[in-house]
């Protein structure tokens, strides 16, 4: 099976936020350095006329290692929330996904559909770029996004090290002129680096110290995973080829989300990831509503309307 290497999403928000947040805001550089003479331009995502995915979009998952019932639950009431529900009050997961409406999409309806639960390690517990690949190509691969999701004793290749998810497509066929398709990839940090892939609901490792948030599921590392899912999902709907929306290098480039790493909410900065609403009862912390009762904190997206990082609150 032919396939394309997968775009690593980098979410050491710690890391990289200060870079970003003076990037993306430069009305925060202005004001949070008063001795800046020149104000930069708000970065732009250039969209590079490829093809985009759009309409009615079947998200299939694989189980990869052993997850709990309730951490199953978490993440799939993340994807069936995405669909608009009259329910829900906003702000909500669905409200946060329209975003996605303006990257020349249109509309797209995320479905769930199959899953494949993986017990027994078939590949062990040390997992190669490929072996995501493979696991992805289990399910149907027609106007789908395949998502793998690994637990939290798997290791994987760039895992902790240089990304948190990622996205890539792979060919259906052996053919040149073969079709391809989307995947995902989002591991579990719980014991691995919760520091780096699960901020801002564990102490960062690097960057400016602050005391973490509660998270809104009482599952830190599975909490981090759906900060992780969202932005992967959002980067695979608007750039699912390595030509769609991006700006610099194609090869590792920053996209919808990405582009906004940590922030979170108005008023962010590096170590803060900015004003969000507060649960009264657990003190946990959230910006969007979902279904079943669900609370989840999402990262801003980029909005090619102003060109600046849209919140939900």
């Amino acid at each position: 099976m032919a396939f394309s290497s997968s775009k690593p999403f980098y979410c050491f928000a710690l890391v990289i936020s200060l870079v970003l947040l003076v990037a993306t805001n430069p009305s925060m550089a202005t004001t949070r350095k008063l001795s800046a003479l020149v104000e930069q331009d708000p970065l732009v995502l250039k969209y590079h006329k490829g093809e985009l995915l759009k309409g009615n979009l079947t998200v299939n998952l694989i189980w990869y290692g052993k997850f709990t019932p309730t951490q199953r639950s978490i993440l799939i009431d993340f994807i069936q929330s995405l669909s608009p529900s009259r329910s829900l009050i906003s702000p909500s997961v669905s409200s946060w996904w329209k975003t996605t409406e303006k990257y020349k999409t249109g509309s797209s309806k995320i479905v769930l559909g199959k899953q494949i639960v993986d017990e027994k390690y078939r590949f062990g517990k040390s997992l190669k770029n490929v072996h995501i690949v493979y696991l992805a190509s289990q399910l149907k691969m027609h106007n789908s996004i395949n998502v793998v999701f690994t637990a939290k004793d798997v290791t994987v290749e760039g895992f902790c090290m240089s990304k948190c998810g990622s996205h890539g497509s792979a060919s259906i066929g052996k053919t040149k002129d073969s079709k391809k398709f989307a995947y995902i990839w989002v591991g579990n940090p719980d014991t691995q680096c919760a520091g780096q892939c699960a901020w801002p609901f564990h102490q960062p490792i690097y960057g400016p110290q602050s005391p973490p948030l509660v998270s809104p599921n009482a599952d830190v590392g599975v909490d981090g995973m759906v900060i992780n899912l969202a932005t992967v999902l959002a980067g695979t709907v608007t750039n699912p080829f390595k030509n769609g929306f991006f700006p610099g290098p194609a090869i590792a480039p920053l996209e919808a989300v990405s582009a906004c790493t940590g922030i979170f909410g108005k008023g962010a900065y590096p170590g803060y990831a900015g004003d969000v609403l507060t649960d009264k009862v657990t003190g946990a912390s959230f910006n969007a509503r979902g279904i079943n009762g669900r609370k989840y904190l999402l990262p801003a997206m980029w909005d090619p309307k102003t060109s600046t990082c849209l919140t939900l609150v």
